[in-house]
Order: C-alpha cells, then structure tokens, then sequence
C-alpha cells in the first residue's frame, strides 16, 4: 500500500525516568555531542514539527547549527494560533520556511496576527488540527521525512495515530520525577500493552554517559 504521508521520525532526549522536561520546563537534557547528532539529523529531513507548548516553553528556532547542511521547514501545531509574535519562530520566519496549522476554529483575530508574517498556514480539523490529515498535505507538498520533536502531547498524537516509521531516544543521566514532569508521550495513553505499536530495537549508540537508541516499527 503506498504511503500517503511523509516518513515520520519522533526524537527526544530524555531522562532516566522517561521525562523531557521538569515540572517548571527545563529541558536542557542533551550533551555537546548529543546536540551535534541532533542537527546533522535535522539537516538531513525536509521539516521539523512541534506543538505550540513547546515554542511557548523553550522559544525554540528549530534550525541547523552545530552541524552543517540546510535548514528544514519548520511546521508548528498550533490550533488556535496562540503562538507569541516575539518567538524566535515568528521573528525568523523570513529565513527559515515555516507553517503554522490551525484548526477551523482559530480566531479571526489570531488568524489576522498569523497573516501579518510571511508563513504558511495549513488549515485543517475542526476544533484541533487534523494529524493525518496535515500529514496528506505535507506528503502532497513533497516534505517526505518529518522530524518530530515534541512535546509529549504531540508524541502521544502520532503514536495514537500510528502516524510514526521510527523513534529516536537519547538517555541522559539524569532522574527528574514528579508527576508533573512532562513525560515523553503524554496523553490519555494505552489501557493495555497489547494495543502498544510494536518497536524493534535497531541499534544503540553510547556518547560518553548517554544512550541513544534507534527504534523501528515492526
């Protein structure tokens, strides 16, 4: 069956106990060398994709910079066009080729802000946006490898949606804890383990005192 979206690839450092971030949003996980893998990854994809809790917790730009190679577009999931027009994203996106989705229900208001820069906007779904739905876009825009980078809610949408080729997780030596922390996939989550995708582990890499560990789907 041929695919009608782009090859997907969800990343994430996390700690030892599964979290990307403390209950306050720190998030800084990754080694020197662990950034460096990250952006020769990213140079070598056609985009990038977040959601908005992410761009409003670490301001990220999503862009190539401790490797060299080009900058993939950068796609934010952002249903209700909330995204601060101060954030790195916004305020680069005359460099960097950027969409924002949005669902139907996005306000005229955040609509108008989003249209005042140059971005695409995908509209798609009706009170979120629509995963799969995006994801025929995309395919139909020739973005045919998508990294994802997060955070945990977005995880748990392609994961649910089984919209997802591979997963890439680097370990750091850290324990965080709490229940407010945010995990890696968040969400509602699995009642029973059958119902889990079924992940072949493919290789495992050692930096110093990290792992990263490259998952299939079987």
């Amino acid at each position: 069956m041929e695919k009608s979206r782009p090859h997907v690839i969800l990343s994430a450092a996390i700690s030892i106990d599964g979290k990307i971030a403390t209950r306050l949003g720190d998030s800084k996980l990754s080694s020197k060398k662990d950034r460096i893998r990250l952006h020769k990854l990213r140079s070598k994809v056609d985009a990038i994709l977040v959601g908005k809790n992410t761009v409003h917790r670490d301001d990220p730009l999503l862009t190539v910079r401790h490797a060299k190679g080009k900058n993939p577009t950068r796609i934010i999931l952002d249903s209700q066009g909330t995204i601060s027009v101060n954030s790195k994203i916004l305020q680069t996106c005359n460099k960097v080729p950027t969409i924002i989705a949005v669902c139907k229900k996005i306000s005229k208001l955040n609509l108008q802000k989003l249209k005042k820069f140059p971005v695409e906007i995908i509209m798609t779904g009706e009170h979120s946006v629509n995963i799969k739905s995006l994801m025929n876009n995309l395919s139909k825009r020739k973005i045919n490898t998508i990294l994802v980078e997060g955070g945990g809610t977005v995880n748990w949408q392609f994961i649910q949606s089984n919209l997802f080729d591979e997963i890439l997780i680097t370990v750091a030596p850290f324990i965080i804890g709490g229940t407010d922390a945010i995990t890696f996939v968040q969400g509602k989550g699995f009642d029973k383990i059958i119902k889990s995708p079924r992940l072949r582990l493919n290789t495992i890499k050692r930096l110093e005192n990290y792992l990263v560990l490259h998952y299939t789907k079987v």
